[in-house]
């Protein structure tokens, strides 16, 4: 059978070399690698869906409500058992692996990794975990992208496109965010894109969108009733809101980074699992807000239910002051980094989109409403302030802000608060990038050369040596005459002839145009030595 399959594709790529371009033949598989992200990206929103309702009703009041606490351990325990010995991986920051294949693999991503973070991610967040479905499924679609390329005998440059195809088409299906998941991809996954590679982008975010709508409907993640048109007054406001979320996203990054080096260092991975599980257990004990993506506490917020956001709590309850509100909240935010850096460094599976943006929102709000409390004349749109929050810290994480920008407007069906969400988004950027210099995806490959700033030195630390050593030399003894080394000439592809001593050590070279004008002649080839035709070579 395996045979069969083999022979159909030599076939088909033969077929394919005569009558179509390379250039259709990417844009064909762009829109097919977009659908098949697509299906992925739905598949795992299903599946973590199912897992939370299958749950949900375990964990209502009594004895349940407890069990709630635990189960992000519980899902990190099975995640690191899955990863270990079902799947064989390495679990971690999933967009960072797929930037150090791009730079350091030829764009080869493991086969495995078409599935491996669907399966792990879907029981880490669909029971709990402090992460994001976002990065896992940018993962699936990348692997879907890469290995696609290998199938399909396409060169380097176009594997890495169509690794860029398949980010685009996950991110537009699971936010239905196509324009959202173009920008992404040129953000974060892709160094340089043109005109060229452009047009398959496109085609694979559309791709996924239509398999999104076509599954799910044209849902939107944030339902939105309270927001206000943008006004200039308050432009003063979003200024400093831009501050505020560039500070909050170098506090994430921070955390983020420190609290998994010191996961890290427990080397043992079921012990690192049930410690930083038991940690992730109590946090979540101590503020429930922080269980799972946190997407429900966002639209909590946008639609003036903040009342309900601490329902779970056992120690602040729901109709508690405001003031203990105000607390709470900026309890979530200075303890959702660390939260997520305990599911990600002791195992789990996700990413950092989810809970960037909850920061994010959860920054808004807070900011917003405490204004005013202490300045009421301000009288600003907390839902506005939310969304626009959103937007600032995850542009400040990811070091994306085109994409935080188009994201942020796409899920939440309007283009309102277009003005505000740019100048807070470039606010927090530059704020970010003052103290950080690198995001999270890429901050430890720049650590370790992977990565450069300067696109030349990126280039250069991409080339490996060992295949640019010449190896198809044909020596000479330096005792040889001029006949032994014709015959080499003709045995040759090459005009360079490396001459060696007894011992094998070079002494010099001959080329092709130091004996064209004696090697016909038959005296030469008798009595001329190699010795003393040879010359230095131009560089050792």
């Amino acid at each position: 059978m395996k045979l069969k399959l083999e022979a159909l594709l030599v076939a088909f790529l033969k077929w394919r070399i005569r009558h179509m371009s390379s250039k259709n033949f990417v844009l064909i598989l762009s829109a097919v690698i977009g659908a098949i992200a697509g299906v992925a990206a739905v598949t795992l929103k299903e599946a973590v869906h199912l897992i939370q309702e299958g749950l949900r009703h375990y964990v209502n009041g009594g004895v349940g409500q407890y069990l709630y606490f635990f189960l992000p351990l519980v899902g990190i325990m099975l995640t690191v058992f899955i990863a270990h010995y079902i799947l064989k991986e390495q679990l971690g920051h999933g967009i960072t692996d797929i930037l150090f294949a791009i730079s350091k693999k030829s764009s080869l991503v493991q086969r495995s990794k078409t599935y491996s973070r669907m399966i792990t991610s879907a029981i880490t967040v669909g029971l709990g975990g402090s992460v994001g479905l976002e990065a896992p499924i940018v993962v699936t679609g990348s692997a879907i992208g890469s290995n696609m390329g290998r199938v399909m005998h396409l060169n380097y440059k176009q594997r890495t496109l169509l690794i860029g195809c398949g980010a685009a088409g996950a991110i537009s299906a699971i936010f239905d965010s196509p324009i959202a998941g173009v920008i992404f991809s040129i953000e974060v996954i892709l160094a340089e894109v043109t005109i060229a590679a452009f047009i398959p982008l496109l085609i694979a975010s559309v791709g996924g969108a239509l398999v999104s709508l076509s599954l799910m409907g044209g849902s939107v993640l944030f339902a939105v009733n309270g927001t206000q048109p943008f006004l200039a007054a308050n432009a003063p406001y979003y200024l400093l809101l831009g501050v505020v979320c560039g500070l909050v996203s170098v506090y994430f990054t921070r955390i983020m980074y420190r609290v998994e080096r010191w996961v890290g260092t427990i080397k043992k991975r079921f012990l690192r699992a049930l410690l930083g599980g038991l940690a992730l257990a109590f946090l979540v004990f101590l503020l429930p807000p922080i269980y799972g993506e946190g997407y429900d506490t966002i639209n909590m917020l946008l639609n003036g239910q903040q009342d309900q956001i601490f329902a779970h709590s056992v120690w602040l309850p729901t109709g508690a002051g405001v003031w203990v509100l105000l607390v709470g909240l900026l309890g979530v935010v200075l303890i959702k980094p660390a939260a997520t850096a305990l599911t990600i460094g002791s195992g789990g599976s996700g990413g950092i989109f989810a809970p960037s943006l909850f920061l994010g929102g959860v920054t808004g709000f807070l900011f917003s409403y405490a204004l005013n409390l202490l300045v009421p004349e301000a009288n600003l749109n907390t839902a506005n302030f939310t969304l626009v929050g959103m937007c600032g810290v995850m542009s400040g994480v990811l070091f994306a802000p085109l994409t935080a920008i188009f994201l942020i407007a796409e899920i939440t069906s309007g283009y309102t608060l277009f003005v505000p969400l740019m100048l807070v988004s470039a606010i927090a950027y530059n704020t970010g990038n003052y103290f950080e210099k690198f995001s999270l995806y890429t901050k430890r490959l720049h650590e370790q050369g992977i990565l450069q700033n300067d696109k030349d030195k990126q280039v250069l630390s991409m080339i490996n040596m060992k295949k640019l050593i010449e190896t198809d030399l044909l020596t000479i003894s330096y005792e040889a005459t001029l006949g032994d080394l014709v015959d080499l000439v003709r045995m040759s592809n090459r005009n360079i002839f490396p001459v060696l001593d007894q011992e094998g050590q070079l002494l010099g070279i001959v080329t092709l145009d130091d004996i064209r004008q004696v090697m016909f002649d038959e005296e030469s080839r008798k009595n001329v030595k190699i010795k003393s035709l040879m010359h230095a070579p131009p560089a050792i």
